[in-house]
């Protein structure tokens, strides 16, 4: 018997999340310059996450590298 997908816990992490606690959402403020320093850290602005792709350059890239490193034919 197989196991569900949904039990799966292989990419549990590597998930977005939609809900950053208290000290993630004022870093986060931070970095985009939206905190002031002795600001109430209550009644934070919402932060939107953006989930990171990867991108398939490097597997382009390697391609790239293979067929260069091959010798033309004459």
């Amino acid at each position: 018997m197989s196991v569900h997908q949904s039990l799966k816990s292989k990419g549990a992490l590597v998930r977005s999340r939609n809900v950053l606690s208290r000290y993630e959402r004022i870093a986060e403020l931070r970095r985009s310059d939206k905190w002031r320093e002795g600001q109430s850290p209550y009644g934070l602005p919402k932060v939107r996450v953006l989930k990171v792709k990867k991108r398939a350059k490097a597997k382009k890239e390697k391609e790239e590298d293979a067929t260069a490193a091959t010798p033309a034919k004459k």
